[in-house]
C-alpha cells in the first residue's frame, strides 16, 4: 500500500485516506495550520509544483475537501406535453400576457436568529428577481386581476400589535411573567425540560423559588398563567360520536380557526401566496412549470369556477393528512392523528417542522370494535366511525367553502377567503378509508383489479357524479342504497366525510405518495425480487465489497436480511443497488440485460418523481422511465419470481404525471412531513403522560407548548423590532 508523509508533523505511515483523518483528528498546531490553508485554498485555479513521489496538494484538497454537487440535473428534449392536456375535464387557458413580477420569495431561516431579517429578505427578492431574468421565466397571472386582493380597511394591524393589546407592558417585554429569569425557566421547562412532577420537585427545593424571583412555585402555578394569561392557537374539545350503539371519544379543534391561525402567522406573512399563476421557461409559453401549487392547474381551474359566483375570492387550500401510529409497544397502544395545512404557504416552509406549518387538527378514536364479531359488519363500522368522526371535524368547510369569509393575514391584510378541501395525503390503506373504495382496488380511477399491471389498459377517474348519485338513495332504503353504491364502485358508507364539501373530488384529491408507494413499497418489492433472481448470499457479498463513499452508507452485512427498513434505509440502499447487480449471474445463464434495464427505469422514476420543480419535458422522461420498466418487467416472470404485477402502488404510479399537471410536484403533499409530526405531536405527546385517560393530557400539553412558541416570537419581535409589520407594496 502506498504511504504518504503528512506535511504537518511529517508522520510517513499514512495513507491517502487516513491522511485527511489525520489533518482532522490531529491537535498538533502544524497539521492544524496545512488543514486550514487547504481549506481557505480551495477554488484557486493555480497550484504549486511538486515532486512527483509527493502527493499533490492541490489534488488532495480537490479530491477530499470540495463539497460534491449533489443536484440532479435533467435532461431536457423539444418535446411538449401541454397538447395531451386539451383532453381533460377543464381545458381553458388564459390569455398569454407578460408580467413582470416577482414570484414570493422563500426565506428559510428562522427570524429568531437573526435581526436583519428584513434586509436579508430584499436581498433574497432582489436575488430571485436577477434569476427570474437571467432565467427568462415567463409568468401569466390569472385573467382576473381581483383574484386575491384585498379589501379596503380603514386601519390595518399586524398580528403582534393585536396579540400584544392584551398582555403587553410597557415596562416589561416579558409579561406576564416577572421578569426574563422568570420567562426564561418557563419556556425551558415546557419545551426542553423534564416532567411535570420533576419541575415541582425541584421548585420545591427550599430557597430555589425565592433565590431565582420565579412567579410560580410548581407547575400548576406554571400552567395556570400560560392557560389563563397567554393566547395560543385553538383549543381542543371533546366531542361523543355514537355506531352502532356505542359512544366514541374525539379530540379536535374549530377547522376555520386553525386555518385562520396559519394564515394569520407573520412568519409568513411575507410569502403567502393568493392567486393562480402559469410559468413557462420561454416566451412562446410550450414548456409549462410545475413547483408550488399555485403553479398547478387545479388552483386554476378552480379559481375559475369560484369566480362564476364570487368574483374577486381568494381561495386557500386545504390539505388534510390522516396516519395512524403506534406511541407504545408494550400494549400496542397507538394514536390517530389528522394534521392539517394551507397551501398559501410556500412548500419550503412544509418541509422544515420547526416552522410549524401545519396544525394537529384532531384525534380520531383507534377503537378495534371488538364488540362486532362479523366481519363485514366490522368493516363497515369502522368505515362509517371514520367517516363520521371526519365530517364532524370538517363540516365548517362546507358553508365556508361557499360563502366564504374575511380573514386576516399575518400583515394585517383583509380577504375575502375561501377555504376549500383540495388534497388529500395518506398511505394505501388511508386511501382506501377515505375514498370508500374495496382493498386492491385503485382509489383514483375505474381500473380492474387484474388489469392494473398494464401499462396501456384505459382507464378514468371514478366519476363523482355517480357516485353522489349512488350515496343519495339511503332514503329510499338499505337494500337500494348498498346495491347503488355496489354499481358505483364504493362501500355503503353514510354520509363520506367529503360528500357535501364544495368543490371537492376526492378521486382527485388523493395524492402520490412517495415513501409509501415507491420506497416502502415498489423498491421494498424490487429489493426481494433480485434477492430471489440474483441469490442472497451474492448480493450481501457485494454489498460488503462496495468502497467507501462519500453520501453512500455501507452495509456490511449485507440487505438481504434486513428487518423493518426505514424508508430512509431504502433511499441508501437506492444509491448503490444498480452497481451491485451490474454484471450478476441469472438462473439458467439468462441474460441480465432486461433485469437490468428494469431497475434502470424503475430507480430513474424514482429520482425523476422527487423533482422540486417539474417541466413539460422532465415529465416525458418520468413518462419513458416507467415505460422502460414495463418493457422489462417479465424478466420476473420469466425468472418464476412473480405471477402477475397486479399491484395497487404500482399501478399509482400511472397517475403522477396528472398529478403533478393538477396539484404540482411531490413535494406539496409528501407523507415524510407527517412522519416527522408524528414524534412532535403524537409520540412525545404520550410519553408526556400517565397513560391514564391520555387525550386529555396530550391535548393539554400541546396547547401550552404552542402558547409558549407563540409568546417566544412575540418577546423577540418586542426586544429587537418593536415597529408594525408593513406589508410589501
Amino acid at each position: 500500500m502506498t504511504t504518504v508523509e503528512c506535511p504537518g508533523c511529517l508522520q510517513n505511515d499514512l495513507s491517502v485516506t487516513r491522511l485527511s483523518q489525520h489533518l482532522a483528528k490531529m491537535k498538533d498546531v502544524r497539521c492544524n495550520a496545512v488543514l486550514t490553508a487547504s481549506r481557505s485554498n480551495l477554488g484557486t485555479s493555480s497550484s504549486p509544483q511538486h515532486n512527483h513521489d509527493d502527493v499533490d496538494m492541490q489534488d488532495f484538497k480537490d479530491g477530499l475537501f470540495q463539497p460534491e454537487d449533489g443536484e440532479l440535473v435533467a435532461p431536457l428534449d423539444d418535446s411538449s406535453s401541454d397538447e395531451e392536456d386539451a383532453a381533460e375535464e377543464y381545458e381553458w387557458e388564459p390569455p398569454v400576457q407578460e408580467n413582470k413580477s416577482d414570484i414570493p420569495s422563500v426565506e428559510l431561516d428562522d427570524p429568531m436568529d437573526d435581526d436583519s431579517n428584513g434586509a436579508n429578505r430584499k436581498s433574497c427578492q432582489h436575488a430571485e428577481r436577477q434569476i427570474l431574468e437571467q432565467d427568462k421565466i415567463t409568468i401569466v397571472p390569472y385573467p382576473d386581476s381581483r383574484a386575491g386582493k384585498p379589501i379596503a380597511r380603514a386601519e390595518i394591524w399586524d398580528v403582534n400589535t393585536t396579540y400584544g393589546s392584551g398582555i403587553s407592558n410597557a415596562d416589561n417585554p416579558y409579561s406576564p411573567f416577572a421578569s426574563q429569569m422568570d420567562w426564561e425557566i418557563a419556556q425551558w421547562a415546557k419545551l426542553r425540560g423534564p416532567s411535570s412532577t420533576a419541575f415541582s420537585d425541584l421548585l420545591s427545593i427550599g430557597g430555589v423559588s425565592e433565590r431565582l424571583s420565579l412567579s410560580y412555585k410548581n407547575s400548576r402555578e406554571l400552567n395556570g398563567i400560560i392557560d389563563k394569561q397567554l393566547p395560543g392557537r385553538p383549543t381542543f374539545r371533546r366531542e361523543q360520536i355514537v355506531i352502532v350503539g356505542e359512544a366514541f371519544d374525539i379530540y379536535h379543534r374549530d377547522v376555520l380557526e386553525c386555518i385562520k391561525a396559519l394564515y394569520g402567522d407573520l412568519d409568513f406573512a411575507d410569502y403567502l401566496v393568493f392567486a393562480p399563476e402559469c410559468h413557462y421557461t420561454d416566451d412562446d409559453e410550450t414548456v409549462r412549470l410545475y413547483s408550488d401549487m399555485h403553479t398547478g392547474k387545479w388552483w386554476w381551474n378552480t379559481q375559475k369556477k369560484l369566480d362564476e359566483q364570487r368574483p374577486g375570492a381568494t381561495i386557500i387550500p386545504v390539505i388534510i393528512s390522516t396516519d395512524k401510529t403506534q406511541v407504545a409497544m408494550f400494549w400496542n397502544k397507538t394514536v390517530y392523528p389528522v394534521y392539517l395545512t394551507i397551501r398559501n404557504i410556500p412548500k419550503e416552509f412544509h418541509q422544515k417542522p420547526s416552522r410549524h406549518a401545519h396544525v394537529l387538527l384532531a384525534y380520531l378514536p383507534t377503537t378495534r370494535l371488538e364488540h362486532i364479531t362479523n366481519k363485514a359488519s366490522h368493516r363497515r363500522s369502522a368505515a362509517n366511525l371514520y367517516h363520521t368522526c371526519m365530517a364532524c371535524v370538517l363540516s365548517p368547510l362546507e358553508k365556508a367553502g361557499l360563502d366564504g369569509l374575511a380573514m386576516c393575514s399575518g400583515d394585517g391584510i383583509l380577504r375575502h377567503c375561501h377555504p376549500l378541501f383540495a388534497c388529500f395525503v395518506g398511505d394505501y390503506p388511508e386511501q382506501v378509508l377515505a375514498t370508500t373504495v374495496k382493498t386492491t382496488e385503485c382509489p383514483k380511477c375505474d381500473i380492474p383489479p387484474d388489469e392494473m399491471e398494464s401499462h396501456t389498459a384505459p382507464f378514468e377517474i371514478r366519476d363523482l357524479h355517480a357516485v353522489l348519485d349512488a350515496l343519495t338513495t339511503i332514503d329510499v332504503g338499505d337494500l337500494e342504497f348498498v346495491q347503488a353504491c355496489c354499481d358505483a364502485g364504493i362501500k355503503p358508507v353514510v354520509h363520506p366525510f367529503w360528500e357535501r364539501l364544495p368543490y371537492a373530488n376526492i378521486f382527485q384529491a388523493v395524492t402520490p405518495d412517495i415513501l409509501h408507494q415507491l420506497y416502502q413499497g415498489l423498491i421494498k418489492h424490487l429489493l426481494g425480487w433480485l434477492a430471489q433472481a440474483c441469490r442472497p448470499n451474492e448480493i450481501d457479498a457485494r454489498c460488503q465489497r462496495l468502497p467507501p463513499n462519500h453520501h453512500i452508507r455501507l452495509f456490511m452485512k449485507g440487505i438481504t436480511g434486513l428487518s423493518r427498513v426505514s424508508g430512509a434505509e431504502h433511499a441508501q440502499i437506492c444509491r448503490f443497488l444498480l452497481g451491485v447487480i451490474i454484471d450478476a449471474r441469472l438462473p439458467g445463464n439468462m441474460s441480465s440485460t432486461r433485469l437490468l434495464q428494469a431497475v434502470h427505469g424503475l430507480l430513474d422514476f424514482l429520482y425523476l418523481a422527487q423533482y422540486p420543480c417539474h417541466s413539460s419535458e422532465t415529465l416525458s422522461l418520468l413518462d419513458e422511465a416507467l415505460i422502460l420498466f414495463h418493457d422489462n418487467k417479465q424478466i420476473f416472470v420469466d425468472l418464476g419470481i412473480r405471477n402477475h404485477f397486479n399491484l395497487p402502488k404500482l399501478h399509482a404510479t400511472h397517475h403522477y404525471i396528472s398529478m403533478i399537471h393538477f396539484f404540482s410536484t411531490m413535494d406539496n403533499y409528501n407523507t415524510e412531513y407527517t412522519e416527522q409530526l408524528h414524534i412532535d405531536l403524537a409520540k412525545d405527546a404520550y410519553h408526556a403522560t400517565n397513560c391514564k385517560d391520555e387525550y386529555t393530557q396530550m391535548t393539554q400539553w400541546l396547547e401550552c407548548k404552542e402558547k409558549i412558541v407563540h409568546h417566544a416570537k412575540f418577546i423577540h419581535w418586542q426586544l429587537h423590532n418593536n415597529t408594525p409589520h408593513h406589508p410589501n407594496p
